[in-house]
């Protein structure tokens, strides 16, 4: 025990590197059969080595515990950071200086085009090219006012400050370096396709899937959303509608149109609190709004606005701002007492009430103000968010099997915002949307479910595809893609419920009118 408690010269030997890992307040004892038959070295080193194992595993254990209560943490710090940095980024560029920017290009690209026609195109520009009976006289004429055009061009690019176009002298360069490493490419074009088709296998599995874990996430993320009361519903829907409204108008700006975005989000937002807190006012907001953006038109702009930056407000204001509030509306409506109950209210009664009791009594002052997050307008909106999602996903993979008729070949408008839409598609969609809300509305006791279920599957996969369309039109003719890239491979937010816009005015009236009209006649029994 002595030479191996005090010896320094064996520092390289296994229990000296125990030692030392052990640390000063962890002292190293010998086994109890050590005071009577001397020290077991091999029995000193096992069970020196499994404290080791031990402390490292409670460390371990110890440090993941903590790592994960970070992020936790830190999820909803994330999540606002990306919404606010998304909402400024959206901000900046549509602004005063944007727009300015935008201008410029498109002046720059216009003068060069003029000087492109008048340069490389007078054989088809008549400005130069003599009539035969023209005189001299009016050949310098127009050979003067062509050099006046072109150097007018030139003044206007110095003034706006932008540089010549050395386009063909890189395309030049490029060509020649195509060209002259052509064979190379050649000889290593079959091992590159091979390896090619292999990864891009690769990337479409790994995409499927990352598109089902998103879409199941996302589906488990608005079910809560939809299930947490009216205010936190409405708002967050009002942020979503900040962040479409600001899409839509850089998008409007791309074109060279500039309206009034700032009252267009205050009006759209505006209109989701009124109809939170004044359902009766609502349908004022859109009118009182539009007459307050003329005002601004008419008082605060320099010049004469256009009819398309006009029409390009009112637009912002009622497609997302109007429609889409009618789901606040539709949230709001509770249940008849006379009519039934949904078939899940047994199995969700017992724990909506133990939630209630324990928060009347942990919270009893604040408890008074809220109100059952599950209400029959709650419960409708999820049903028919559900069916209109799983129209989407009906038309794709239908689409994509058996896909064969375009539905440009009906409806060229239609088809030219979208081409890849097929008829099979489509009519997979309906499937998909109709039987999930003949589901609902037999979990709903709609009355008449047989028909009232169907009916309403075709309605929403209808105007569902309307609201595609006409996303997929307003981005085909502003030359962009997507709306936004909030969400990697999704687009914006504007790409992801584009159809569930035009679905809200109808909704609201089947679940206000239609639906406790046809409870009224049932109660009746009128034949």
């Amino acid at each position: 025990v002595k030479g191996f408690s005090h010896s320094s010269s064996s520092q390289s030997s296994p229990h000296r590197q125990i030692a030392l890992r052990l640390g000063p307040n962890v002292p190293l004892q010998a086994p109890p059969s050590a005071s009577k038959k001397g020290i077991n070295l091999t029995n000193l080193h096992s069970s020196t080595k499994e404290r080791i194992n031990e402390s490292e595993h409670v460390t371990s254990s110890s440090s993941s515990t903590l790592s994960t209560t970070k992020k936790s943490r830190f999820i909803p710090r994330y999540i606002m950071n990306t919404y606010l940095n998304y909402v400024m980024r959206l901000w900046m560029e549509t602004n005063t200086a944007s727009r300015r920017k935008i201008a410029n290009q498109k002046a720059y690209h216009a003068i060069r085009q003029v000087q492109h026609l008048l340069r490389e195109g007078e054989e088809y520009v008549n400005i130069i090219n003599s009539k035969e009976d023209d005189s001299k006289e009016d050949v310098e004429k127009r050979t003067a006012a062509r050099n006046d055009l072109l150097s007018a061009c030139d003044s206007m690019l110095d003034i706006i400050g932008k540089e010549q176009d050395d386009g063909t002298v890189s395309g030049t360069s490029t060509s020649v370096s195509v060209s002259a490493n052509t064979s190379a490419s050649t000889s290593t074009s079959s091992a590159a396709n091979g390896n090619a088709a292999m990864s891009k296998n690769v990337k479409k599995k790994k995409k499927s899937s990352r598109s089902v874990l998103f879409g199941a996430s996302m589906g488990a993320i608005v079910t809560c959303w939809v299930f947490s009361g009216n205010f936190l519903f409405t708002g967050l829907f009002t942020l979503m509608t900040v962040l479409g409204q600001l899409e839509y108008y850089r998008m409007v700006m791309k074109v060279g149109i500039y309206p009034a975005r700032k009252i267009s989000v205050v009006g759209a937002c505006a209109m989701f609190i009124t109809a939170l807190f004044a359902p009766t006012l609502h349908q004022i907001c859109l009118p009182a709004f539009a007459t307050y953006a003329m005002i601004w038109f008419l008082t605060m702009r320099r010049t004469v606005s256009t009819i398309p930056e006009i029409a390009t407000t009112f637009t912002g204001m009622f497609y997302l701002g109007y429609i889409p509030s009618f789901w606040v509306r539709i949230g709001l409506i509770q249940g008849n007492p006379d009519q039934p109950m949904t078939l899940l209210h047994p199995f969700v009664a017992p724990l909506l009430d133990s939630i209630g009791s324990y928060t009347k009594s942990t919270f009893p002052y604040f408890s008074q103000f809220v109100e059952s997050p599950i209400t029959a307008g709650s419960v409708f909106i999820f049903w028919t968010w559900i069916s209109i999602a799983f129209s989407d996903v009906g038309a794709y993979f239908m689409g994509r099997k058996f896909g064969k008729h375009k539905l440009g070949s009906i409806f060229p408008a239609a088809g030219a915002a979208s081409p890849n839409k097929t008829i099979e598609g489509y009519l997979g969609g309906t499937l998909f949307c109709t039987a999930f809300a003949t589901v609902g509305s037999i979990i709903m006791q709609w009355p008449y479910w047989y028909l009232t279920g169907p009916i309403h599957g075709i309605m929403l996969a209808f105007l569902g595809l309307v609201g595609d369309l006409t996303a997929s039109m307003l981005k085909r003719d502003s030359g962009m893609k997507d709306f936004g890239d909030l969400l990697p491979e999704h687009g914006g937010i504007m790409d992801r419920v584009d159809s569930f816009i035009f679905t809200a005015p109808y909704s609201w009236c089947v679940c206000q009118f239609m639906i406790p009209a046809l409870w009224a006649r049932a109660r009746l029994a009128i034949p």
